[in-house]
């Protein structure tokens, strides 16, 4: 997801920081709460932690349901990632390359198994960060004479007294955009639940969860979550100098010099290569051959910038020398890879192992336990691709939404499996249910109103939003309803049984001090 980050930044400016916010948050939640404490329960994927605490097969049920619903929902944004790496790389159209990216997942998803994608992963991510940070110190350089990204934005550019981030705001306001440093559409209220909806949603996604289950102990749980963390706060803080010096290279290309905006045939080269891939396009309006670039729609000629080729666009842009090219083509496939085969394998995993074995049949043996799994992998990666190449409306471009869903079902189901001995089955299935039942037809009202208005038929229509909170925000809001539900439906229930206490209990307690307590 390192590649789609920026992009969001870029586009969103200030507003952006609550995905920074929020994910780095998220990461230091599941360090701290979650990830040893379920690598010493000791089961290998969150709906069998679920079934298991719960003492319910339809815990477990619930469980895969809710984790297909969140990867599908977060595959689709990765998918659309493969998609514009491999474009890119191979310089074929979007579709061709989605097509590549999609078999070259398949065959080492399958043939790899949760261990083998881990071990991957860590050689993908040491290229992403590699890729990530070399390109932005060039461009730091460039713009500001600082070989640190993090200090670059905020530094005052080459040859002038001009800070950065003001020239930012200086070529995007003349464009007629807003500010880059300011939010007018996110109010207090929504940033802060939007940044709690993305902090409890990244601890609550099964595919970064699932990871926790591969180290061989809870000692190693902790000890890679300390160094997840590192490399998370590399990546992150220099995600907001990448994508403000990305959007600025941007608009310096295609600012009017002059009071004229560029001639269509003197266009750069990057500009040519990306509108082989179809994700940037070009229609003449007005027909005087120069691309003009506003934020009015009925003028704007730039019909198509996916916000997804930012990263990757960034250094040619820049004029970067080749090799720092090739070296953010690599790190693009491996962070589109990376996430995409961790979320098929977390879907498959929960259909072969959860469904199939933990439900329906559970004297099935490996083998066949294993060909099922290789099946739902080949369905789960056509699924995907369809929905990267067609996004559906409720989840184009929001990866927002797949946080809140993890949000309000997964996230609140182990937290209180882990810390209350009091939850029982009926209170995790009912809170499960609610929390991301409501979330769903919360987001899909907003967009049912969305598409009222697209019609014209009834006028300009405000959506009625929760105390002023938008959907891809609600995720909290659904996680705070998830807690209640449970919470009273446990209360007015029986308790669950006594060694379901005494398990809760003793996940709790570090490992080597069990045998202490008995003396």
């Amino acid at each position: 997801m390192a590649n789609i980050r920026p992009g969001l930044i870029a586009f969103m400016g200030y507003g952006g920081s609550v995905f920074l916010m929020g994910w780095t948050g998220g990461f230091v939640l599941l360090a701290m709460l979650l990830a040893p404490y379920l690598r010493k329960y000791g089961k290998f994927t969150v709906p069998e932690f679920i079934g298991d605490r719960y003492y319910s097969k339809a815990a477990r049920v619930v469980g895969v349901i809710c984790l297909i619903i969140i990867s599908v929902t977060y595959v689709i944004g990765q998918m659309k990632g493969v998609g514009v790496a491999f474009s890119r790389f191979l310089e074929v159209p979007y579709g061709t390359g989605l097509l590549v990216g999609m078999c070259i997942v398949f065959i080492y998803a399958v043939m790899g198994g949760m261990k083998g994608i881990t071990y991957t992963q860590i050689a993908q991510y040491c290229v992403l960060i590699l890729a990530y940070t070399i390109p932005a110190i060039f461009i730091s350089l460039a713009f500001t004479g600082n070989p640190l990204p993090q200090l670059g934005l905020g530094s005052t550019m080459t040859g002038s007294e001009t800070y950065l981030l003001d020239r930012l705001d200086q070529v995007v306001t003349e464009l007629g955009f807003a500010e880059y440093t300011t939010s007018e559409r996110l109010s207090t209220l929504n940033m802060f639940a939007y940044t709690m909806s993305l902090m409890i949603g990244t601890a609550g996604l099964p595919h970064v969860i699932i990871r926790f289950f591969t180290v061989p102990n809870v000692r190693d749980a902790r000890k890679s979550a300390g160094w997840a963390l590192v490399f998370i706060a590399i990546l992150y803080t220099t995600a907001p100098a990448v994508a403000g010096m990305a959007r600025l290279n941007l608009m310096d290309t295609l600012e009017p010099q002059k009071g004229e905006y560029l001639v269509y045939e003197e266009r750069p080269d990057w500009f040519k290569n990306w509108e082989t891939t179809g994700l940037l396009a070009f229609e003449d309006k007005n027909g005087d051959g120069r691309i003009q670039y506003t934020s009015n729609a009925d003028t704007n000629e730039m019909v198509k910038i996916d916000r997804d080729i930012m990263v990757l666009a960034n250094p040619e842009i820049a004029k970067l020398p080749f090799w720092v090219i090739a070296l953010v083509a690599a790190g693009g496939l491996a962070a589109a890879l990376s996430t995409a085969a961790g979320l098929l394998l977390a879907i498959s995993s929960a259909i072969s192992h959860d469904l199939i074995k933990g439900v329906f049949t559970p004297d099935i043996s490996e083998k066949s336990e294993l060909l099922a799994s290789r099946i739902a992998m080949a369905g789960a990666i056509g699924v995907a691709g369809y929905l990267g190449y067609n996004p559906p409306d409720f989840a184009a471009g929001t990866v927002a939404l797949a946080f809140g869903l993890a949000a309000s079902s997964i996230f609140p189901a182990l937290m209180m499996g882990i810390f209350s001995k009091r939850i029982n089955k009926e209170g995790a299935i009912a809170g499960m249910v609610v929390g991301i039942t409501v979330t769903l037809l919360y987001v899909f009202q907003h967009k049912g109103i969305m598409f009222v208005q697209s019609t014209a038929f009834l006028g300009d229509m405000k959506p009625n939003w929760f105390l002023g909170i938008e959907p891809n925000a609600f995720g909290f809001v659904g996680a705070i309803l998830n807690f209640m539900v449970a919470t009273v439906v446990s209360r007015v229930t029986g308790k669950p049984p006594q060694e379901v206490q005494d398990l809760v209990e003793h996940i709790r307690i570090p490992s080597g001090v069990e045998g202490a307590q008995t003396h």
